[in-house]
């Protein structure tokens, strides 16, 4: 069949005016493309419109790394119509599947006999399914990358709490059998009820000071080490090179120890110190527990309050415990970042999408630790202005080139690399802050120093 009787078949060639079909089919040149070519490239110059008059092509875009399929296009189907209509460069890849035959237009040629012809509204139509269905796929990938990427930081920060406590729970049963035997060795010696008095006296202070934090300078630990160690080797005791880095930890000075020699004599000395010693370093196992699943009980609660879990989508929101929340997520990125917070302490709840708005944070401080390289300084302001609150997003990155600062916003817009980013993160921001809040999202940036502005009405739910 030839390229004419298979348009002429197709609804999109069939409206058209015999001349102007004419005009078409000496404008367009045949072409057969062997299975596997790439017609048109991502990123790539836009080298014209093309049908599809047989085979089969697939259309990809690349989304984080990675290659993510849009469409299959059979026979009588357009590809390249949005660089056509738009004059941006393509937006996905189209390759052959099987062995293709097409007919190419060039671009220039084809705009000249486009201005008045039916196929303008047709190309129109198939350029806004292809749009629409574009922007379906990348948003849920882009949902779903953005749910990896929290998930990676996620389990990054629960594993070290997780794993200090399993190490600390690990060392208990070897630290309380260690204080028993000194415990039976200490009855042994038969001490005086005022001896074990003043032992019994000091368990809960020992306890208690392990859980104090060390304060001390590596210099200044290792100094008084050395001098608790000298102190208990002159009293005649053994392994004062074990018992004094504990001691020390639990802040006990050599004048703080003095009064043992008084109480205790000979070999009960020596006990005394490891009691003293075994429980300090009880103290200091459980409080390395408690410190750790108090860390994952943050975790989780940060996550239960990110996600607004159990709780009805629009209510009354407190901005800064969402900004909080959200800097929990992305903690893992902010290692080497210094984030400045400024927060207005009167700045009152807003009613509104907590998990949308939390969506819009998570997308401007991700973008701000991008523009930085994981090194630098983010500020985060918020602050009240008449009948709206504003949340500033600052950081002292390269900036965003003036001549793309307007386009910024749009949909599949990205400054980043093709396949880099999707172009949809900003847009999501901008729509749930313009659309779903009734506020306004800006961008002032020069090097050195950009920053989005949020601004969301006190009252900002959906009517």
């Amino acid at each position: 069949m030839t390229v004419e009787e298979v348009l002429r078949r197709a609804p999109a060639f069939a409206a058209l005016p015999d001349d102007q079909f004419a005009q078409l089919m000496r404008l367009g040149r045949e072409m057969t493309v062997p299975k596997d070519t790439v017609v048109i490239e991502e990123g790539a110059d836009a080298p014209g419109l093309y049908v599809l008059v047989e085979g089969e092509m697939t259309v990809t875009k690349r989304i984080r790394g990675r290659s993510v399929t849009l469409n299959r296009l059979e026979p009588v189907t357009f590809a390249g119509e949005i660089s056509v209509m738009t004059g941006l460069r393509p937006m996905a890849t189209v390759r052959t599947l099987t062995d293709t035959r097409l007919l190419f237009f060039d671009i220039g040629l084809f705009r000249e006999i486009l201005t008045n012809s039916p196929l303008i509204s047709i190309l129109l139509s198939t350029m806004a399914a292809r749009l629409r269905g574009m922007e379906g796929v990348v948003r849920q990938e882009e949902k779903l990358a953005a749910l990896g990427r929290l998930s990676a930081g996620l389990a990054h920060e629960l594993n070290n709490p997780a794993a200090a406590a399993m190490r600390a729970a690990r060392q208990l049963p070897d630290v309380l059998l260690r204080l028993q035997s000194l415990v039976f060795g200490l009855n042994e010696l038969g001490l005086s009820a005022e001896q074990l008095a003043f032992l019994n006296e000091r368990q809960g202070e020992l306890i208690q000071r392990a859980t104090r934090p060390d304060r001390l300078d590596p210099l200044e630990r290792a100094d008084r080490e050395e001098a608790v160690a000298s102190w208990i080797e002159a009293q005649g005791v053994p392994d004062a090179w074990q018992l004094a880095p504990m001691l020390v930890r639990a802040q006990f000075t050599v004048s703080e120890l003095e009064p043992l020699k008084s109480m205790f004599e000979g070999p009960a000395l020596g006990h005394a110190l490891a009691w003293l010693e075994g429980m300090i370093s009880v103290g200091d196992v459980l409080n390395a527990v408690a410190e750790s699943t108090e860390r994952i009980h943050g975790l989780v609660t940060a996550i239960k309050a990110y996600t607004y879990m159990d709780r009805s989508p629009v209510q009354e929101v407190d901005i800064h415990q969402g900004l909080d929340n959200t800097l929990t997520m992305l903690a893992h990125k902010l290692r080497a970042i210094e984030v400045i917070r400024e927060y207005d302490p009167a700045l009152p709840r807003i009613t509104a999408h907590g998990s949308q708005l939390n969506q819009v944070w998570t997308n401007l401080i991700d973008n701000a630790i991008d523009a930085l390289g994981g090194q630098g300084h983010i500020w985060i302001r918020t602050m009240r202005e008449r009948d709206h609150i504003v949340v500033e997003i600052a950081d002292d990155g390269p900036g965003i080139p003036l001549e793309v600062q307007s386009r910024i916003f749009e949909p599949f817009f990205t400054t980043k690399g093709v396949g880099d980013g999707t172009g949809m993160g900003l847009e999501t921001a901008h729509r749930i802050v313009v659309e779903d809040h009734r506020g306004d999202l800006q961008v002032i940036s020069k090097p050195g120093d950009t920053r989005f502005l949020v601004y969301l009405p006190l009252n900002s739910s959906e009517d």
